[in-house]
């Protein structure tokens, strides 16, 4: 048993292979969440349409991404990570090669919405729950790593696609970025076969249900409906803040009268300091666990949204963009660790898809309202306001966990990874 432990267990080394094998997934299936920061330029001009209008293709991807993150949770739970990431595979490479045909915007929308958007989310949320469950005493850097795969895929993807938009269109763009999908991901997926311990029984003591918390049927004090449904508040509130820049940026600098193509090198700026910070905020999350570590990145991603608004200049743009994603990429990755310190491992997939839902429901509204606060003022200032605003509600919904999480409410002070890192592995 120590043997199969050692090889195939928690925190072992083909735990490490796995998570890399997941964060090559999520860096390919992250090309459905990219493609419109890139494309919406020349959408807007080929089919005549508003900067609202235009957006919504994001919105409706966003919406698919969520509510597909919940189906696909559900479908890990019970068949395993494979069969969600392999539908998602197919949903992405059908999604991109059909809206490389279509002739009008309503076409575009529905196909981003209900073919790319589900398909992004096979990739995502199946991913990091299962990543969860096959670390303890590194939960926190593991689940970092894996999550950084949406913003690997944010720092390769658009700059790639821009390039072949440029030169070849974007129809030619979507179709090989879909074949691309659909070859690829396939095969990463099959090595992901293996049961995780904490489901088959391998995981080291107090991994199971009650090493996440002293108490399950009461997390924080609030029934675990309750809890989770305080954390999809947050979660919408901190990505309606986060979207705006990530969808906008190549927009905003094409108004501002610079090239697109700065615009796309500032989303992959954003991207790869997103990468360090997600990378970062995992080694924070070992030490002083998942809710103080949202406060911390809440706080953080609305200074960094704030530094737009007194400069407009392509330096102080880039150096701002840099900043945004240090600032915020440690937020996402915050929720399965919660979920995980609060919730049974058992629940892993469904619950984390649900507060991933709501994180996606944010990005979709985020990625909607600044459009049509540009409609309705003709600036992105406001809505860099918008920003700040929102992130600000994520920061005091942490602040109240933290409140309830003091010792007198009978709940353990230090970090779940920490306490279960003294058991053996």
């Amino acid at each position: 048993m120590r043997t199969l432990r050692t090889s195939h267990g928690a925190d072992s080394r083909y735990a490490w292979t796995r998570l890399w094998i997941a964060l090559a997934l999520m860096t390919i299936g992250g090309a459905g969440m990219y493609s419109m920061a890139v494309v919406l330029p020349p959408l807007q001009a080929e089919f005549g349409i508003a900067r609202g209008d235009a957006s919504l293709p994001f919105t409706l991807t966003m919406i698919g991404f969520g509510f597909g993150g919940i189906l696909m949770g559900k479908l890990s739970d019970r068949f395993g990570v494979i069969v969600p990431v392999m539908i998602g595979s197919v949903c992405l490479g059908l999604g991109f090669i059909s809206a490389s045909f279509v002739q009008n915007l309503f076409q575009f929308t529905a196909i981003h919405g209900l073919l790319i958007g589900v398909g992004t989310s096979g990739t995502f949320v199946p991913l990091v729950a299962d990543i969860t469950l096959w670390f303890t005493r590194r939960r926190g850097v593991a689940v970092a790593i894996v999550m950084s795969g949406n913003y690997l895929a944010g720092t390769v993807w658009p700059p790639l696609m821009q390039q072949f938009i440029d030169t070849a269109g974007w129809r030619a763009t979507y179709m090989g970025t879909g074949l691309i999908c659909l070859l690829a991901m396939p095969l990463f997926a099959l090595a992901l076969r293996r049961k995780p311990p904490a489901i088959s029984g391998l995981a080291p003591a107090g991994a199971g249900a009650r090493g996440a918390s002293s108490n399950l049927e009461r997390p924080l004090g609030f029934s675990p409906n309750r809890l989770q449904g305080l954390l999809c508040v947050s979660g919408v509130a901190c990505c309606v803040a986060m979207s705006m820049p990530q969808v906008h940026m190549v927009a905003y600098c094409a108004d501002l009268g610079f090239p697109a193509a700065r615009g796309a090198e500032m989303l992959a700026l954003m991207m790869g300091f997103g990468i360090v910070s997600r990378l970062a905020s995992g080694w924070i999350a070992d030490r002083i666990g998942g809710l103080r570590t949202l406060l911390l990145g809440a706080a953080l991603q609305a200074t960094a949204l704030a530094l737009f608004l007194p400069f407009d200049g392509l330096v102080a743009l880039y150096v701002a963009s840099a900043l945004f994603g240090l600032f915020q990429g440690g937020i996402v990755p915050s929720y399965p660790l919660i979920v995980r310190e609060h919730f049974s491992p058992r629940e892993a997939g469904s619950r984390t898809g649900t507060v991933i839902m709501a994180t996606l429901v944010g990005m979709a509204l985020g990625g909607w309202m600044p459009g049509w606060i540009f409609d309705m003022t003709g600036s992105y200032r406001a809505a860099f306001v918008n920003g700040v605003a929102w992130s600000l509600v994520t920061a005091g919904i942490a602040l109240f966990l933290l409140f309830r999480a003091r010792p007198g409410w009978g709940l353990p002070t230090t970090p779940v990874v920490r306490s279960e890192s003294r058991h053996p592995s």
